[in-house]
Formats: structure tokens, sequence, C-alpha cells
């Protein structure tokens, strides 16, 4: 069975390839390292963002949580 991400399902090398070409044409070489580095920041970020999400959720999740007075205390506090 073959794992497939989202958008990119059936991307082989030569795409790849081109891809990088293309975005080296727009950029330039000199430019490239700065583009790498900026990526790579941003994908740190947003894994950083997802996982205090996730932990918050957890979190959440674990809390246990406030029960409702139940009908019979009601009942007996207004006799």
């Amino acid at each position: 069975m073959q794992k497939t991400t989202a958008f990119i399902q059936n991307i082989n090398a030569p795409e790849i390839v081109l891809i990088f070409l293309v975005i080296l044409l727009f950029f330039g070489a000199k430019r490239m390292p700065d583009l790498a580095r900026s990526v790579g920041k941003s994908m740190r970020e947003f894994k950083q963002a997802k996982t205090t999400i996730e932990e918050d959720l957890r979190s959440a999740m674990d809390d246990e949580p406030v029960s409702a007075p139940s009908k019979s205390s009601t009942e007996n506090k207004s006799a």
C-alpha cells in the first residue's frame, strides 16, 4: 500500500528537479540559501505551534468536566 500526501501524490524525481530549477530561475543562486533557511524556520515554527495546540487539547481532554448538580440535590434544597 502506497502512502499519499495531500496534493503531491505522484511526484517523482524529474518533477522535483523541474521545481527546483524553476525556483532557481525565479530567485537566483545567491538567494537560495536564504530562501531555504526561511522555509526551514517556517516549518519549525509551524511544528511548534501544532505541538502546542495538541498539548492544549490533550490537557483539556484529560481534565475532569465539572459536573452539574443533580436533580435530587436541587429538589431537596427547594423543599
